[in-house]
């Protein structure tokens, strides 16, 4: 389940095969071998395929797949597809249309086919992932989950993802960028800061860059700072950096402590922080420059 969460918005569909190993009724070679059927496995290859479509042309297609496996036979593999497609229908700007299709076709696969409670070393019950992920849609994406909402999962999903919003409001870090300047979030106050966490392999990271670096040079005048943190080493971000010409700070977390502090466990994820140093817009994947634009009027900027 951890290392799902750690690539979630990234090359997602790809481990969507192991969705269910956290279920103990099923063996080792039931989890790491998936046979589609006829029906299937056209889906799936869409499904792998919609990072290479433009993006209207992929806002239609992954509305058009989210009903189709609504109507698959519920299984295992109806669940994969399901699920996968949610990691990647939130990279952009789609449509809420779309992301409520995604939703409800994942919430309707759940109902019928509902996921055991994932376990911890602790033994303390935790909702299985695909409830977390119809939980974020929910709560981040403002769409409906009418068939599961009164769900006993679900809503510790919801309850889970509550309290990490509570952790990100009153927080405190100190991070060097790459010139070894000392940057510490409580002293930007009276800034506008946008905080975006990245990583050099991360896709939709990379796709998202040159909006920030966009803005940064819009508003940055009026206030806003716009603060990538990575958790790679020097030698990978550096060069990468220096060769997209990103003018924003780059701050490094090589010990992820303030991931850990922002709970962040998939990345693009961005938070933006108003001139008092309120949480007021946070994104789950990656976003467009008008997204963006529609998080930064919330923190005062236009």
């Amino acid at each position: 389940m951890r290392l799902l969460t750690l690539v979630r918005r990234t090359d997602f569909f790809f481990v969507v095969v192991a969705i269910l190993t956290f279920a103990p009724t099923f063996s080792s070679a039931q989890q790491k071998q998936i046979v589609w059927s006829a029906d299937e496995k056209p889906l799936a290859d869409q499904i792998h395929g919609l990072r290479a479509l433009a993006d209207d042309v992929r806002a239609g297609t992954t509305r058009d797949l989210a009903l189709k496996v609504r109507k698959l036979p519920s299984t295992e593999n109806k669940l994969r597809l399901a699920l996968g497609l949610a990691g990647l229908s939130t990279e952009g700007d789609f449509g809420h249309d779309t992301l409520q299709e995604v939703a409800t076709t994942l919430a309707e696969t759940l109902r019928d086919r509902p996921v055991p409670w994932a376990k911890e070393k602790n033994a303390i019950r935790e909702p299985a992932y695909p409830y977390v992920e119809l939980a974020t849609l929910v709560r981040y994406e403002h769409v409906e989950a009418s068939l599961i909402n009164n769900d006993e999962q679900f809503l510790a999903a919801m309850a889970r993802l509550e309290a990490d919003d509570g952790k990100r409001e009153h927080l405190d870090f100190t991070l060097k960028d790459l010139s070894d300047k000392t940057w510490t979030f409580s002293e930007l106050r009276g800034k506008v800061v946008l905080v975006n966490f990245w990583a050099t392999w991360c896709p939709p990271c990379r796709k998202e860059m040159p909006d920030l670096d966009q803005l940064y040079k819009r508003f940055g005048s009026k206030g806003l700072v716009v603060l990538g943190i990575s958790d790679e080493e020097m030698g990978k971000v550096e060069p990468f950096v220096r060769e997209k010409t990103v003018s924003f700070p780059v701050l490094l977390d090589p010990g992820r402590k303030v991931h850990k502090m922002f709970v962040v466990e998939g990345i693009p994820k961005s938070f933006v922080y108003d001139r008092e140093g309120k949480l007021v817009a946070q994104s789950i994947d990656m976003r467009t420059q008008k997204q963006f634009l529609e998080m930064l009027r919330k923190a005062g900027l236009e």
